[in-house]
């Protein structure tokens, strides 16, 4: 892989990766951009206990435009787009309409390929492994800034999602504070640990998965299955057997066998509505996929717990139930936040197991 950093004309950091070791990256972006603005500010909710980014500066942002003005493909001739060059590999950049900015934290876009009718399910093993190295490469550096205690990689996919852009892309978070959800497991890791005398809850629940019949698919270093309490219609959690912290501590053999793996699962959930019901195929299936890491600030508040008590895992769910229908957060999901599941998750891993791609 090679890395090459440079500056958009509004002064946002811009980051080639490239499978090729000669490839020079010396494009210039010709843009008249003036240095982006940002009001991203985080606010506590005191009966809560969490935080929310307010960021008025995201309504005027780009929102679906043609195939011919994506801004995430290439620049070429007089087409000028986010990434000056002609063709990429994979690119990182500053996002232009951010979440999180300076003291309150730093959002990326990742562009996964420069192939705008694309998708992550499509890029070649070697395409697959890169933008892992690159996820992994920006965890580090994020790791390192003042504000930031998390370091969040993730893919929106289909606009049922919300996705404003159709280009191949996903995006990294890095939060100035530990995300609810990953507080709630650390505490849940924390009382584990105490009751049972030191046992890990991760490593747990992934025996149970494995005893229990829900295994997706599996390979000498990875274990993907749909989870006993899945919140979602189709739900995937991918462990790596060897339990790790974050992507940085993801061993050599586990990061080799990822993109197969990853792939797989990938083409399985472009095929979970294909004929369903006897209906015609509904391919692609919209998705999200989060990688939850230990956060690297202080775990004091959680009693006993380490990041290396910390499971990384990839979770993947769509928010389409059946053909043609979503499923919605209302009244008890989104008041309450309590789901309901209108897949059993037994039937979920089989329909999984069944759909292996051709």
């Amino acid at each position: 892989m090679k890395k090459t950093s440079t500056r958009l004309a509004d002064g946002r950091e811009l980051i080639y990766y490239d499978l090729r070791d000669d490839t020079v990256r010396d494009a210039v972006d010709r843009r008249p951009l003036e240095r982006t603005v940002t009001t991203s500010e985080i606010r506590r909710d005191v009966l809560l206990g969490d935080s929310v980014a307010v960021a008025s500066h995201r309504q005027g942002r780009t929102y679906l435009p043609p195939a011919d003005e994506c801004p995430l493909c290439p620049s070429r001739g007089e087409r000028l787009s986010e990434i000056p060059e002609s063709s990429y590999d994979v690119v990182v950049f500053e996002n232009r309409f951010p979440s999180l900015a300076g003291d309150s934290g730093r959002c990326e876009v990742v562009c996964f390929t420069s192939d705008h009718n694309a998708s992550f399910a499509d890029l070649t093993e070697e395409q697959a492994r890169l933008v892992l190295d690159a996820w992994t490469d920006r965890t580090a550096e994020l790791s390192h800034l003042p504000a930031v205690e998390q370091v969040f990689c993730f893919e929106n996919r289909g606009r049922e999602i919300g996705v404003t852009l159709g280009h191949p892309h996903g995006q990294i978070y890095a939060y100035p504070f530990t995300t609810p959800r990953t507080a709630l497991m650390l505490r849940s890791l924390a009382a584990h640990k105490e009751a049972t005398g030191g046992e890990n809850l991760f490593d747990a629940v992934l025996e149970r998965e494995l005893a229990d019949g829900r295994v997706v698919l599996g390979s000498e270093h990875w274990v993907a299955f749909v989870p006993y309490a899945a919140h979602w219609p189709y739900e995937v959690h991918l462990y790596p057997r060897r339990r790790v912290p974050d992507l940085l501590a993801l061993e050599e053999a586990a990061r080799t066998e990822f993109p197969k793996v990853y792939l797989e699962l990938l083409r399985r959930f472009d095929r979970i509505f294909d004929d369903s019901e006897g209906g015609a195929q509904e391919s692609p299936t919209p998705y999200i996929a989060a990688w939850h890491q230990a956060p690297f600030g202080t775990l004091e508040e959680f009693d006993g717990v380490t990041r290396d008590d910390f499971a990384l895992h990839l979770e993947l769910f769509t928010i389409r139930r059946t053909s043609g229908k979503l499923k919605f957060l209302a009244g008890s999901e989104s008041g309450m936040n309590v789901f309901i599941n209108d897949v059993p998750p037994e039937a979920a891993a089989q329909r999984l197991r069944e759909v292996a791609s051709s």
